[in-house]
């Protein structure tokens, strides 16, 4: 058997598959995040180790056969700077990806000369480099005990092997790999203040990290030796665990953020349209993706508001579309990524009228993230990806309703997948069936099967091209607000 473990945001998964792929079990634990001071996002390390204990626990207590197990591989949200000391200490509190105090620093580092040339991206404030600036700047004794960076997943491998190993999608996102090189660069190290000896060794995601440490093997009741594979970052995990590797695969994540994404051939950035280009979890291959930061993210915050669950909500509002709604929704309630790179940006409700009720916002928020993701599918274009269609996935997708808006705004087919695991610790586990066996990552990563593919409602599609366009130029006026 192999496990993939999807190190969440807000909990991991756990999923145990045969060599062939099928699902054995799966198990879940969760945690939560802090946030100390407006824009901060912050977790303690030792969390998702007492998470993954709890989910192997599970595991071993529905599988009689777990002592059978031979690869892991881990999957993992990226840019989260964990820090460790000579000692192998956590130092303080990771900072996670949707952290935007480094905005500043960000900025500056983005500002000189071969940073975006070397990275293939613009610095973002969540990105990892800009928050290792501001230790320096404001943990000073804290920045000069550090003598590890690892990325969350990383983290975890670590807990797994003993080893400081990471691997190249989810170095991409630290502005400290050179992304086409696939190595880290001494020249962007510089730049953000940093040293060689501070990095992890990289390998590729389906390739070994290392193994599983003795102690654990022995706690976990495994004879043999269990290979722990590079993983990789949980967008790149995903799209192995769809088939998305080549020119012209792709797919929608409708979860809490919004991501478009498009696998490549090779690398082809193009920073300024505010797309990240990063390693592909296997040998050779890049991706691609627009992300917005707030999309069921976006329905969750008006069903607080409005004391209703999302799924009610979305239910009211039926299966198909109609026209375009009047009110409208800018999704920027964390700031926005694609294609705008703005952290201070935040949301907001136009044209609300006193007839207005929950089935009208409720429309507007779907109508705001959809529009926000055709942001995303235009700077991808201007990169030279080429999606004709897409998969869809994440929570989001669950409603008939948003994905027939998405297929209608973005003017492009997009297919749904049967039932089954998906997604990154799918993804993860493939990686650890290559790792452990050696099998070409082309031959295990396969798409899914399609249940039914959502075509664009062409009656409506110039309606929404018109709404798009006038929702475009809402932007620029928020901006402008003192």
């Amino acid at each position: 058997m192999f496990l993939g473990l999807d190190l969440g945001t807000s909990g991991l998964r756990g999923l145990l598959v045969t060599e062939t792929g099928e699902v054995v079990a799966s198990a879940e634990a969760h945690y939560s995040v802090d946030h100390p001071h407006a824009g901060w996002s912050e977790q303690d390390p030792a969390h998702w180790i007492a998470a993954c204990e709890a989910v192997i626990a599970d595991l071993r207590n529905e599988v009689t056969n777990f002592g059978d197990l031979q690869g892991i591989a881990v999957s993992g949200h990226m840019h989260g700077a964990t820090l460790l000391d000579a000692d192998n200490q956590v130092l303080r509190p990771c900072i996670l990806w949707n952290d935007t105090r480094s905005h500043e620093f960000a900025a500056q580092l983005d500002a000189i000369g071969n940073i975006r040339s070397l990275s293939g991206n613009i610095v973002f404030p969540g990105f990892t480099a800009p928050k290792l600036l501001w230790v320096e700047a404001n943990e000073p004794d804290v920045f000069a005990k550090t003598a590890k960076v690892l990325l969350p997943k990383d983290y975890l491998i670590y807990w797994l092997t003993g080893a400081h190993v990471g691997e190249m999608s989810d170095a991409a996102g630290t502005t400290w790999l050179d992304v086409e090189a696939r190595a880290w660069s001494p020249e962007l190290l510089q730049a953000g203040h940093m040293r060689a000896d501070q990095m992890p060794d990289l390998v590729e995601g389906s390739e070994k990290a290392g193994d599983l440490r003795a102690e654990l093997a022995r706690a976990w009741g495994i004879g043999g030796t269990v290979v722990v594979a590079g993983g990789g970052g949980d967008n790149a995990a995903a799209a192995c665990g769809v088939g998305a590797l080549r020119d012209g695969d792709g797919f929608v994540s409708l979860g809490t953020s919004g991501v478009l994404l498009a696998a490549r051939d090779g690398f082809a950035p193009m920073p300024e349209t505010a797309v990240h280009t990063f390693c592909h979890a296997v040998p050779n291959r890049w991706y691609q993706m627009g992300v917005i930061l707030a999309a069921t993210d976006s329905l969750n915050w008006l069903s607080k508001q409005l004391g209703r669950s999302p799924a009610d909500l979305s239910g009211e509002l039926g299966d198909t579309i109609g026209d375009p709604g009047r009110v409208q929704f800018l999704p920027y309630l964390s700031g926005e990524r694609t294609p705008h790179n703005d952290s201070q940006i935040r949301g907001a409700m136009l044209r609300l009228d006193v007839a207005d009720g929950p089935a009208d916002l409720t429309r507007a928020v779907m109508e705001g993230v959809s529009f926000a993701l055709r942001d995303s599918l235009e700077a991808l274009k201007a990169t030279g990806a080429n999606l004709d269609r897409v998969l869809a996935i994440g929570g989001g997708s669950q409603s008939p309703y948003w994905v027939e808006l998405c297929a209608t705004i973005l003017n492009m087919p997009i297919d749904l997948p049967a039932k089954g695991e998906l997604g990154a610790a799918m993804g993860a586990a493939r990686l650890a069936i290559c790792a452990a066996t050696g099998a070409d990552p082309e031959e295990i990563m396969t798409k899914p099967q399609i249940a039914r593919t959502v075509a664009p409602r062409a009656d409506l599609t110039d309606a929404y091209e018109a709404a798009y366009q006038n929702w475009r130029a809402a932007y620029p006026a928020l901006k402008d607000l003192p």
